[in-house]
């Protein structure tokens, strides 16, 4: 009976691995071809011989992609958006979460519950073109990060995670004469490092990844993000196509493909380095 139930449990993990990695290779399947797609030559694309490796590696989009002043202008927009609006989002965030979940703050149901509308219920976008218009933030960075600071629901869960941390550390803080500003930060923010780097990695993907915002706010090519300038790669590539040469147009879909990993590469070198923060932060946000 214990050898039989040994075998099952052995299939049974078997046939669990067996499908994690299958599911996990369809996840990664399409992002492989893209990768492959930008290091193949031009006659494996044409063929369509490539799958999720190179064929006849070459690194000639990568070249001309590089090469191109806009894309670096791009990329410096896109950095400085995402490093500025992720400090200033988490700053927000943590003030206004710390200070709406303590139980001796005035008006804090009245305060939580005006946030918590702007999550059902926001002005539009039409109000809020104009109202950065109106600001002066038109066709400048600070609008992709300004008007979008406070994501209701990051908040929802730091709140939620702050309300949950023992007491005791507080009323001992303000026993040795902690003020709140002190207690927070010598107390409870080296405590909240997990949930912290969960919300901090949340607010830097939108961020990054962030096309609408400069589609509507930004004018200036030279401010445009790196999603924006794959948009206007993929549509001149679109139109330009029925006016170029067989070599070029090839270059010029793997020149989408280049555009593609170079966007997705530092968030991808970054993930690593806050792994064992973003697993604990997402186990404590969901049980909380």
């Amino acid at each position: 009976m214990a050898g039989k139930l040994k075998k099952k449990i052995t299939v049974g993990t078997i046939c669990n691995y067996a499908i994690i990695t299958l599911i996990t290779f369809c996840c990664l399947y399409p992002f492989l071809n893209v990768i492959a797609y930008s290091l193949s030559g031009y006659n494996a694309v044409l063929s369509g011989r490539v799958t999720f490796y190179p064929i006849d590696f070459t690194l000639d989009a990568y070249k001309q992609i590089l090469g191109r002043s806009q894309i670096w202008m791009s990329m410096k927009s896109t950095v400085i958006v995402t490093v500025l609006g992720t400090f200033l989002s988490l700053f927000l965030t943590v003030c206004a979460a710390y200070a709406l979940s303590r139980d001796y703050l005035p008006g804090r149901k009245f305060f939580t519950g005006l946030i918590l509308f702007t999550m059902y219920f926001s002005g539009g976008m039409i109000p809020t073109f104009l109202v950065v218009k109106q600001l002066g933030l038109y066709d400048t960075l600070a609008a992709l990060f300004i008007p979008q600071s406070v994501n209701v629901f990051n908040f929802i869960v730091m709140r939620t995670f702050f309300r949950e941390l023992p007491k005791e550390l507080e009323e001992a803080a303000r026993i040795d004469g902690a003020s709140d500003i002190q207690t927070l930060a010598r107390i409870i923010l080296p405590l909240s490092l997990p949930i912290i780097a969960t919300i901090g990695l949340f607010y830097a993907v939108g961020y990054w990844n962030s096309y609408f915002a400069p589609l509507i706010f930004l004018s200036n090519e030279k401010l445009q993000p790196i999603q924006l300038y794959l948009r206007s790669i993929l549509i001149t590539s679109e139109v330009q196509a029925s006016g170029m040469g067989l070599d070029a147009i090839l270059m010029n879909e793997q020149m989408k493909y280049a555009v593609i990993v170079i966007a997705c590469f530092p968030i991808m070198v970054l993930y690593p380095f806050i792994q064992k923060y973003f697993e604990k932060g997402v186990l404590i946000g969901a049980v909380k």
